[in-house]
């Protein structure tokens, strides 16, 4: 899909590897505390989240606005995404409880597919479906495009 959108585009950007494919739920940020008791913390709070594995359809790509010269072209979902954003609101109160302070956000689900300094207006796309069976905290090092995974949580089918 990513491939086929910059081509039909124009874009100059390469996709970004598969590997690098995510969903972002929150971004709990740094603490007053070593990285690694904030990790500790975080997977002891994430570890009580019980929910069923669902479905989630993105079906709209298009370019998000920013200020800086490079746009991201994401997918987008619409109505199948309750569940998606049922799991944020639900690891955002425990996590909100455990004493964290998720980064307030307007949650928009998607997923970046690459940067371009063209931006693509939203559309309808060719479905792009998958069953989310977990969900993963990951140390993401800002700046050199690394995901470190700390640990991962099923949820239940």
């Amino acid at each position: 899909m990513a491939k086929r959108l910059r081509v039909e585009h124009g874009l100059k950007a390469k996709p970004l590897p598969t590997a690098h494919f995510h969903v972002t739920l929150h971004s709990i940020g740094i603490y007053d505390t070593s990285f690694e008791r904030a990790a500790s913390w975080a997977q002891a709070t994430a570890s009580t989240i019980s929910m069923p594995a669902f479905d989630l359809v993105f079906d709209h790509a298009g370019s998000f606005k920013r200020r800086t010269r490079d746009q991201p072209l994401v997918l987008l979902g619409s109505d199948s995404v309750a569940a998606l954003k049922e799991l944020h609101r639900v690891l955002g109160t425990t996590l909100a409880k455990a004493g964290f302070t998720p980064k307030p956000s307007g949650f928009v689900p998607h997923l970046t597919l690459l940067y371009d300094k063209q931006a693509v207006a939203e559309r309808t796309i060719e479905p792009v479906r998958w069953t989310a069976r977990e969900f993963v905290l990951v140390d993401s090092r800002v700046g050199k495009t690394q995901h470190v995974q700390l640990a991962r949580w099923p949820l239940m089918a």
